[in-house]
């Protein structure tokens, strides 16, 4: 009756029926299996572009629209959650710095420039403050610390101390970040002296371009990672933070920017160039 119904011979459907998977469609089974292993390990946060430079990288060779094609297929979507918005206060009568950086975002060699930013979590218990330092030749995040406080001892102040202890000052480095008051006041201004070739750098006023990387790892986390939970205490948040950026970002994360290569393997590939140099 089915076959009367949609016009189709009992042989053909028969024949079909007995029919083995095509090697084409085995292949999109196994690459699909391997897309969503990928998906998985990146914390549900790759697309296709990413994904197809994780296959390439393990020596599948395969497109990007095929890639999309399958997860599509696959219902597999890289999570992103809610609009980003850029956040700063700068409303104070403080000594500015001029913009050295001057959107220059790609330096040669790392302790170059470091770019900062600070930005606040929700949790049940209140705000949690997260403030980064990135080296912009790698995008690592080389230092940043968590606070229920906005004062510059407990953001900045500290995210600098991790920084140069995971990479000491060896020469003339520029120090970028918005005019915020963490970063203009006098205390922040005392630690950047005692380094001596530290230059200080700022943005223009409500020109987040002028810091830009920076305010792309915060679009990064909060959208990837952060919006996608409710934080019950400081402790969890903090520890989640940890994660994203100890075990995610800075090791594995595969970056546009970086010709898809992770902060981790840029670092050593630039650390090969200046050794072979």
């Amino acid at each position: 009756m089915m076959c009367r119904v949609l016009d189709v011979c009992r042989s053909g459907y028969y024949m079909w029926l007995k029919s083995k998977p095509s090697q084409r469609a085995l292949e999109n089974k196994r690459l699909t299996k391997k897309i969503k292993l990928i998906y998985d390990q990146s914390k549900q946060t790759y697309g296709s572009p990413r994904i197809t430079q994780e296959l390439k990288a393990q020596a599948i060779s395969v497109s990007r629209p095929r890639v999309a094609r399958l997860m599509r297929k696959a219902n597999i979507k890289s999570i992103t959650k809610k609009k980003f918005v850029v956040t700063t206060y700068s409303k104070h009568g403080l000594a500015l710095s001029p913009n050295l950086l001057n959107r220059e975002f790609n330096p040669k060699r790392q302790g170059e420039v470091w770019v900062s930013d600070i930005t606040y979590v929700r949790t049940h218990e209140g705000w949690l403050y997260l403030t980064v330092i990135i080296d912009l030749a790698g995008r690592k995040v080389i230092g940043w610390s968590t606070s229920k406080t906005m004062k510059a001892a407990d953001t900045v102040i500290s995210a600098w101390n991790m920084a140069i202890l995971n990479r000491p000052i060896i020469g003339r480095l520029i120090f970028h970040s918005d005019q915020g008051i963490q970063y203009a006041c006098n205390d922040f201004r005392a630690v950047l002296r005692k380094a001596k070739t530290v230059i200080q750098s700022m943005s223009r006023k409500g020109n987040c371009w002028d810091n830009a990387c920076a305010e792309s790892f915060f679009k990064s986390i909060k959208t990837e990672w952060i919006y996608r939970f409710k934080y019950k205490s400081f402790k969890t948040a903090v520890l989640s933070i940890f994660e994203y950026i100890a075990t995610w970002y800075n090791t594995y994360r595969r970056h546009s920017s970086l010709n898809y290569l992770s902060p981790l393997e840029y670092g050593r590939l630039l650390n090969n160039e200046k050794n072979a140099a």
